[in-house]
C-alpha cells in the first residue's frame, strides 16, 4: 500500500471525541488514531469538554464512532510513564494491556507506547541502565499479550531513551526484538531529543511501522537534548528545522508503506502539511 496520511484526533480543545472526528473528516482525511484515553469514566467526557476514550468502554462503540465519520483507525495510542514507580494514577502496564485488548477486538494492528519522562526524584535519579530495565520490565507482559492478540506494539520516540538511537536499540534488544515489536517514528520528538530523524529512519527502517509527522521551528534548536517529546507542532511540515523530505525518502527507500499521522495544530498548518506530504508521494 502507499504511504497514507491521517490526523491526530485532538483538533479542537475542549471538545468531545465525536466533534474531533467530524472535524478530521471535514478536513478531508480518511484516517485517524485513538489518541487520548484512560481507565473508567471521566467528568470531561460526560460534560462535553474532553475527547477521551475509555479503556474500559466497549471498543466496538469506539469503532462505530470512527466509522460514522468515514474514518479508519490506524493506531491506538498508549503513551505511558514507564520510568517512574507504578501507581494507580500513573498510566503504565495495565493501561497498555487494556489498549492492546481493545485494539485486537476491533482489528487495529498497532498500539503505540513510549517510556515518557520521569516526574519523580526516584525516576530522575536512575542510571540509564536502570531506566532501560524499568521500561523492559513494564513492557514484558504487554508484549506477550500483544503477540497472543495479533497486535504489534510500537515504541515511539518520546523520551530520553527512545529519542536516541542507542537507547531505542537497547530497548528493542532487551525485549528480544520480536516481530510484534516495532517503532513508531516521531520526526519532531527524536529531533527535539537531539537525534537526526533521517539517521533514525535509516537505522530502524525495518522496524518502523507507523509515523507521526511534526516539523519544529528553528528557534527550538537550543532546546534540543533538553526536552524529550512534545505533543503537537504549530507549524506546517517543510517550514521548520527538520528534513521531512529526507525522512520520507528514507522511509520509501527502506520499503515503508503504511499509515502516518499528522501531529500538527491549526487547520492551515494541517492542510499545508497534508499537501506537502502529497507532493512527496503520499495519499
Amino acid at each position: 500500500m502507499p504511504i497514507t496520511v491521517g490526523c491526530f484526533a485532538l483538533v479542537d480543545p475542549f471538545s468531545v471525541l465525536e466533534h474531533q472526528l467530524k472535524r478530521i473528516r471535514d478536513l478531508g482525511f480518511d484516517y485517524a488514531d485513538v489518541t487520548d484515553n484512560r481507565d473508567g469514566a471521566q467528568l470531561g467526557v460526560e460534560f462535553g469538554f474532553a475527547a477521551t476514550a475509555s479503556l474500559d468502554g466497549n471498543p466496538y462503540d469506539l469503532k462505530r464512532m470512527f466509522e460514522e465519520q468515514g474514518l479508519s483507525i490506524t493506531t491506538y495510542c498508549a503513551h505511558a510513564n514507564l520510568i517512574d514507580p507504578p501507581a494507580p494514577w500513573r498510566y503504565g502496564t495495565p493501561q497498555i494491556i487494556k489498549a492492546i485488548r481493545a485494539s485486537a477486538a476491533i482489528g487495529v494492528e498497532y498500539v503505540v507506547t513510549t517510556e515518557g519522562e520521569p516526574s519523580t526524584p526516584f525516576g530522575h535519579n536512575m542510571t540509564e541502565d536502570q531506566k532501560v530495565f524499568a521500561v523492559i520490565e513494564k513492557l514484558y507482559e504487554p508484549l506477550r499479550i500483544a503477540k497472543d492478540h495479533g497486535v504489534t506494539l510500537l515504541l515511539e520516540n518520546h523520551g530520553e531513551l527512545t529519542d536516541s538511537i542507542s537507547g531505542m536499540e537497547k530497548l528493542l534488544h532487551g525485549l528480544g526484538n520480536p516481530d510484534h515489536l516495532g517503532v513508531n517514528l516521531d520526526t519532531g520528538n527524536c529531533w527535539l531529543g537531539g537525534t537526526d530523524p533521517v539517521e533514525m529512519t535509516k537505522v530502524f527502517s525495518s522496524k518502523i511501522k507507523h509515523v507521526h509527522w511534526k516539523d519544529l521551528p528553528k528557534d527550538m534548536e537550543a532546546q534540543r537534548g533538553k526536552i524529550f517529546g512534545c505533543g503537537m507542532s504549530t507549524i506546517a511540515l517543510g517550514t521548520g528545522a527538520i528534513d521531512i523530505a529526507g525522512v520520507y525518502k528514507e522511509l520509501v527507500k527502506g520499503g515503508f508503506s503504511g499509515h502516518t499521522t499528522l501531529e500538527i495544530a491549526g487547520d492551515e498548518a494541517v492542510l499545508q502539511s497534508y499537501e506537502y506530504l502529497k507532493s512527496l508521494g503520499a495519499i
